[in-house]
């Protein structure tokens, strides 16, 4: 189809915020395609001095980048697992990158490699300690940047998978990236991407698959260019399929000991087989590579599915630059006219009737020490009910923490700790078969008998809410708060934004493409009334996932694809007709207040002049041996949010694992006593958390500002009449010891923890605050709390729509309250990091602690040294280049090419201001010994990367760099957990990144070299290495190839305290 006869159609005006700057253009192909354009002015090109726009002369230089690269991996370069007590992340403290729990696996979502890494060094920025010595951007020529980005949503998913397919709509999405006519190399598109400051990923959904990418914004067309290949003439080579289908196997491996997948599966194959949701839509090697070798023509099913659901009529295409609209549009219909017409009529999956079997109680064996009691009731299809949101409604009661709620009455009976409700975002919670309202409710070891009286006080309260009936005053809250939210939208990163656009293209109004997530325009209570009488008995599906399993029960089933063990028991008649109409209602059940925290006034604080050259940056407005508060009036996002960040810094808090454990204890208990009134404020986007690291207390308030004295009043108040309750102290006691029994579930955690117990001075292991906790009573708990409190120190930051004076009111609230005696500067301990040894590698060796696990991982870690800060400015640089250039190799080699596992990746991480760098391998296939010696050769060959490689390319990393270094805030919490962390680090350098990014425009290709052979090849002169083997269970019982020999001389810690007490520590800071 030629450019002349596919001329682009306008479609209507998109509703956006008033405070929304960018202009948006949804237009249609004669092919079909619709597409949403937007134009950021923040990111058009700005005119030099001679007239010319900064991009004019790069814009078509994409020819120049078709070399060979690679796919930059998972997203989450899960840094350091700072807390000690599971691995999680703790925000502010050493490492900041945690795995994330599998959330897509109750969504049905599986994903392609996630190739953007630039965004995980985030909160790793090491800085510098006088940010204001740095020029400001009129200085340094260095104005902060945004990325474009792009999305292509396709109507079709797993519902359309072949049945002797099973994960063909997720095999042909892996396959797109694996080249097109055009641009043939397998890695050309990431490749580009890679250099250009970009990444990539992809999920396949039950109903959509989506594409995306984001990019250097001077880049964006060469990028769209390859992007619209795959949509147009994907290769699908053949010799590649074996590889993609050890792709989707390993990525399988990844969640087999995820719950919430385990479960997911486990309701889709006891569906009825004729519904859509029977299916197995992962995929993996059973189901596509040995349906091959039956004979199978996958390749030609894939291509049939691809030629039969791939048209342009399905696409919704969104990009977001900072060209003309016009020009974008050009571009659209250049790239994307070529795109097979047709699909205009949507796919549809119909089912009337139940889905799974009625009145059956599953039983499901948990991988982690939990009792999750999930309930779930298929409603209809309420695609076209997005201006009402009845499900919202129900959500919102049902899920309901405060006065009142059924959380409340199972947590006041000691039943349960945690309750969510509501409708998915994921394909199985929301598809054209229908939508999922699912609630899950986290018991206690007491509520785990009391199965039967859980379930019967939720249908109490449905009833509750029948019997009064809706109410439009709860609709008007929810109306105003969507409203609020709407109005006063925060920048989503570009890449998350068209993603969220392109999905909404298949649900909205094209006028709601934006405005359909927030509107409650339409109150309904024929309609809400119509989705209570759903929840019955008859409509449920009952599932309870605990650790309490019998295995040797003669009625235990195994699901076939992730071998979960379960049971199927019939729940009586009587209990049924008796949960269906209870006789009566718990008088502690009722309808929640009336919020109180939804704000009223949304006034913007007056700006205040700021004299040319002054850093925009935090100041002081009190520092005492008590307390010191920071200080920054935003006069960038000019919307009615603060944030107030705090840490109380407690010494008792750390002196001993009984010490660190009271005061884990203390924390959550006072979090559960505010948590009704916490709850009501968060529903009011006022939100709060309470957390501890080390030997500080973190205390966040944020959101829309204008009741935040007042929650902060409330809590203050609580504090100091706070009292704890034998009841509550036991139910904290019992979520504490399971969560220190499931520390370390998973090998990635498992290898970061092991890595800083060897490097912190200051570590105490899980298993013995496990043994301490056992002995624990609530008096030792009021105790300490007086002790705790002793002497203590505040620091401060209060940023946002906030004058001097309310955040100085603000911060007196809680240093009144928690603030009695001064912490002189010589007592506040400073968290210290051993420096280790050169020479020889040593090694720590483990096995999983989850038996089931398969999933071996070998974590490689170089020590480069401390963060001085700005003596350190320009290693920060040269290791982060480091990274930008390597971590494309590194993931195309181990990973694409190699096959080693489907988690490969590395990166800089920094342990209280020591920075290294680390390499990781995840893998079910092979053992530890064998990966150490792939991550060997590979870092052998890094000298050659870097010295073949021309100073064009070099140039163009750079520039990458600089572009993350100075892309700019999204969002007001971003900017403040950004100055957070310099706060929390005591480094106070808030031009950090500005600072680096100069330095970064002064490296040479063969300082990098240089860098390199200092510190991590063999025999480097400061090479400091440590390796941690995490063995699974695969290399046990002899599954999988376990070729490989300990490859290198390998020292190996068996005493980890005799080791350390060998140790030098790095000075304090």
């Amino acid at each position: 189809m030629g450019l002349s006869t596919n001329v682009a159609q306008d479609g209507p005006e998109v509703i956006k915020a008033p405070s929304d700057q960018r202009i948006y253009q949804v237009v249609h192909l004669q092919n079909g395609l619709s597409a949403l354009l937007i134009h950021d002015p923040q990111m058009a090109a700005k005119p030099d001095q001679s007239g010319h726009s900064e991009d004019e002369s790069g814009e078509d230089d994409d020819e120049e980048f078709d070399e060979e690269e690679e796919d930059d991996e998972d997203d989450e370069e899960e840094d350091e697992a700072e807390d000690d007590t599971n691995g999680d992340e703790e925000s502010g403290s050493d490492d900041t990158k945690s795995e994330t729990d599998c959330e897509d696996c109750r969504n049905g979502v599986h994903s392609h490699d996630l190739h953007d890494h630039d965004d995980d060094d985030e909160e790793d920025e090491s800085d510098d300690d006088d940010g204001s010595r740095v020029a400001g951007p009129g200085k340094s020529g260095m104005a902060p940047t945004k990325k474009a980005a792009a999305a292509m949503s396709v109507g079709v998913g797993s519902f359309s998978d072949p049945a002797d397919a099973q994960g063909l709509a997720h095999f042909l999405e892996h396959m797109l990236f694996m080249g097109s006519s055009r641009f043939s190399d397998e890695n050309e598109y990431d490749n580009f991407l890679s250099k250009h400051g970009g990444g990539s990923n992809a999920f396949t959904d039950t109903e959509y698959t989506c594409y995306h990418f984001d990019v250097n914004r001077k880049f964006l067309k060469p990028a769209l260019e390859r992007f619209s290949q795959f949509f147009i003439s994907p290769l699908a080579k053949a010799e590649a399929m074996d590889r993609e289908v050890q792709a989707i196997d390993s990525e399988f491996n990844q969640v087999l000991q995820s719950d919430s997948c385990r479960l997911l599966q486990l309701m889709c194959h006891t569906a009825y087989e004729k519904h859509p949701f029977h299916t197995f839509s992962w995929g993996n090697k059973k189901s596509l590579g040995d349906q091959m070798l039956k004979g199978v023509d996958m390749r030609g099913k894939m291509l049939e599915l691809y030629k039969k659901y791939y048209l342009a009529g399905r696409m919704k295409l969104c990009i977001l630059g900072g060209e003309p609209l016009e020009t974008m549009k050009d571009w659209v219909v250049e790239l994307f006219g070529e795109v097979k017409a047709g699909g205009n009529d949507k796919l549809s999956f119909t089912w009337q009737g139940p889905i799974w079997e009625k009145g059956k109680f599953y039983r499901v064996e948990s991988v982690k020490d939990q009792h999750l009691l999930s309930l779930n009731w298929p409603l209809p299809c309420l695609e076209s009910a997005y201006l009402k949101k009845p499900q919202d409604y129900v959500s919102h009661l049902i899920g309901h923490e405060g006065a009142g709620s059924l959380l409340s009455l199972l947590k006041n009976e000691g039943w349960a700790t945690a309750l969510s409700a509501g409708v998915g975002e994921g394909g199985y919670d929301r598809s054209t078969v229908g939508y999922m309202f699912n609630v899950n409710i986290y018991l206690t070891v007491v509520g785990l008998d009391k199965v039967e009286d859980v379930v019967g006080l939720l249908y109490q309260y449905v009833k509750m809410l029948r019997d009064v009936g809706p109410q439009e005053w709860v609709f008007n809250e929810l109306q105003a708060m969507g409203m609020m939210e709407f109005k006063f939208a925060e920048e989503e990163s570009a890449d998350n934004y068209v993603v969220r656009l392109a999905s909404n293209m298949h649900l909205y109004s094209e006028d709601h493409i934006i405005y359909g997530d927030y509107a409650f325009e339409e109150w309904d209570p024929k309609h809400v009334n119509e989705l209570l009488a759903l929840l019955n008995p008859d409509n449920m599906r009952l599932d309870l996932v605990s650790k309490q399993f019998d295995r040797a029960s003669p009625n235990v089933l195994i699901e076939p694809w992730f071998e979960v063990p379960y049971t199927v028991e019939d729940i009586p008649e009587s209990l049924l007709s008796t949960w269906a109409d209870p006789p009566s209602v718990d008088p502690a059940l009722h309808m929640p207040v009336a919020n109180e925290f939804i704000p009223h006034d949304f006034s913007i604080v007056s700006p205040v002049a700021v004299s040319s050259g002054v850093p925009d940056v935090p100041k002081i407005l009190v520092d005492t041996p008590l307390l010191k508060v920071w200080y920054k009036l935003d006069q960038t996002f000019k919307a009615p949010r603060a944030n107030t960040y705090f840490s109380i810094t407690c010494p008792a808090a750390a002196e001993s694992v009984k010490a660190s454990v009271l005061t884990e204890i203390f924390v959550k208990l006072l979090e559960d006593a505010l948590n009704e009134t916490i709850y009501l404020a968060n529903v009011a986007k006022l939100e709060s958390s309470i957390s501890l690291s080390g030997d500080k207390i973190e205390l966040k308030l944020f959101g829309f500002n204008e009741k935040l004295a007042v929650l902060a009043r409330k809590i203050a108040e609580l504090y100091e009449t706070f009292v704890p309750r034998e009841d509550r102290f036991k139910r904290i006691k019992e979520d504490l010891e399971r969560a220190y029994r499931n520390t370390n579930m998973k090998p990635l955690k498992h290898s970061a923890y092991l890595r800083l117990q060897i490097l912190k001075e200051r570590f105490f292991q899980a298993d013995d605050k496990l043994a301490c906790l056992s002995s624990l009573k609530l008096q030792d708990v009021k105790d300490f709390i007086p002790k705790l409190f002793e002497r203590t120190y505040m620091e401060a930051l209060c940023h946002g729509n906030l004058t001097e004076v309310e955040a100085l009111k603000i911060a007196n609230i809680f240093r009144s309250s928690l603030v009695k005696q001064e912490l002189p500067a010589t007592l506040r301990v400073k968290e210290r990091v051993f420096k280790l040894p050169t020479g020889p590698c040593h090694l720590v060796k483990a096995d999983v602690k989850n038996k089931s696990e398969d999933n071996s991982v070998v974590e490689m870690y170089f020590q480069v040294g401390q963060d001085l800060g700005e003596p350190s400015v320009r290693t920060k640089a040269l290791i982060d280049i480091f990274e930008e250039i390597i971590y494309e190799p590194c993931f195309n080699q181990l990973r694409t090419k190699e096959q080693l596992g489907y988690r490969v990746d590395c990166g800089v991480r920094v342990t209280h201001r020591i920075l290294g760098f680390c390499f990781r391998v995840q893998s079910a296939k092979y053992s530890p010994p064998h990966l150490q010696e792939r991550i060997n050769a590979f870092i052998a060959t890094i000298h050659h990367v870097l010295a073949d490689m021309s100073d064009e390319e070099f140039s163009n990393y750079k520039e990458a760099l600089i572009a993350d270094k100075l892309e700019r805030d999204h969002t007001l919490i971003d900017e403040t957990d950004r100055h957070w962390e310099q706060i929390w680090e005591q480094r106070y350098s808030f031009e950090a990144r500005k600072q680096e990014a100069v330095e970064v425009q002064k490296l040479q290709k063969s300082d990098v070299l240089e860098w390199f052979k200092e510190y991590l090849i063999s025999g480097a002169p400061s090479r400091r290495k440590l390796c941690v083997h995490i063995w699974g269970n695969n290399t046990a019982t002899g599954l999988g190839d376990l070729k490989g020999d300990v490859p290198e001389e390998n020292i190996t810690i068996d005493n980890f305290a005799a080791f350390k007490s060998s140790l030098e520590l790095f000075p304090p800071l």
